[in-house]
């Protein structure tokens, strides 16, 4: 296991490295941020001046180099147009994004797994019936879709819940919903397939033999065998929703999160801000799935063996 997670973690090391060289290369393409920040009235003794001043002036390897020791002064440079420290920047949006992730686990784990179940339970009958047909819905429809959907209908035809913030408990209801649909949709498949696999083992026709509860017999036996196969699935999806669903669902509700300033960094040029909520973004993406692997090793003796061989 210790062979395992030293080797897991140099791989989180590795890709880290690899996507802070890409973020460098990928925000230099759309030109020079200064252009747009200042636009056309500023004399040109002005505009080099600005130019020295963010450290646009040197070849790109040398803005490469800056770029990285700004990993250790903290700061990661200055927002463009905020003029303040990046670091100060992203801080403020870190705990929003978290707890609209938080949320979203949490109502995908509560419905996805328990409908996973009852599917595969009541497979032959209605009741299953009707819990992958919603599922299979929910995989088909978008979550920017949704949440349109929601804003349009929840908060501009009925005015019952507001679209703008995290001010209150009322305005996580639609971003939670929209981020997790498709997260619920497709959990509640695979707890679904993976039940089914488990549910005719011969451990679970001596478990019942034993005279065990069934009930005892479907959450012990069965969901703790079947919770490989969820927990990579979950692993997947959340680093996904971080990555990519929750800068959309930012957007739409004007949630003060990683993703919504992403979105305006991008549109604006500000590339320290881009730069460094990227690599915040890639750091959650890496963490999780370096900690999906390590539950994953616990759960699998076999991954364990693989890595000491």
């Amino acid at each position: 296991m210790l062979r395992y997670t030293a080797l897991t973690l140099l791989r989180m090391v590795v890709t880290f490295f690899v996507i802070v060289t890409l973020v460098f290369f990928a925000t230099r393409l759309s030109g020079n941020p200064i252009d747009f920040v200042i636009g056309q009235g500023i004399t040109k003794e002005d505009r080099v001046l600005l130019i020295r001043y963010y450290g646009l002036d040197g070849s790109v390897w040398t803005q490469y180099l800056s770029y990285l020791r700004a990993f250790t002064d903290g700061q990661f440079g200055l927002s463009f147009l905020e003029r303040r420290p990046v670091a100060e920047i992203v801080a403020e949006r870190i705990w929003p994004s978290t707890q609209l992730l938080l949320t979203s686990i949490a109502l995908t784990m509560a419905v996805s797994i328990p409908a996973g179940i009852l599917a595969a339970i009541y497979r032959k009958g209605w009741v299953g019936s009707a819990v992958m047909t919603v599922a299979f819905l929910g995989y088909a429809v978008p979550n920017f879709v949704l949440a349109t959907f929601m804003v349009l209908v929840f908060s501009y035809v009925l005015n019952w819940l507001p679209v703008v913030g995290n001010g209150t408990a009322r305005h996580f209801i639609m971003p939670t919903l929209a981020l997790s649909a498709v997260l619920i949709a497709a959990l509640t498949r695979f707890t679904r397939n993976a039940m089914l696999d488990v549910l005719e083992q011969d451990y679970m026709r001596t478990a019942r033999a034993k005279g065990l509860p069934e009930r005892l017999v479907i959450l012990k036996h069965g969901l703790r065998n079947a919770s490989i196969t969820v927990l990579s699935v979950l692993g997947l999806q959340v680093a996904a929703l971080a990555a990519a669903g929750s800068v959309v669902v930012e957007s739409i509700f004007a949630w003060p999160g990683i993703g919504d300033m992403l979105v305006r960094a991008a549109l604006t040029r500000d590339y320290p801000v881009l730069q460094f909520g990227v690599l915040t973004v890639a750091i959650a993406v890496i963490t999780i799935n370096t900690a999906v692997d390590l539950a994953y090793a616990w759960a699998d003796p076999r991954l364990r063996q693989t890595g000491r061989a």
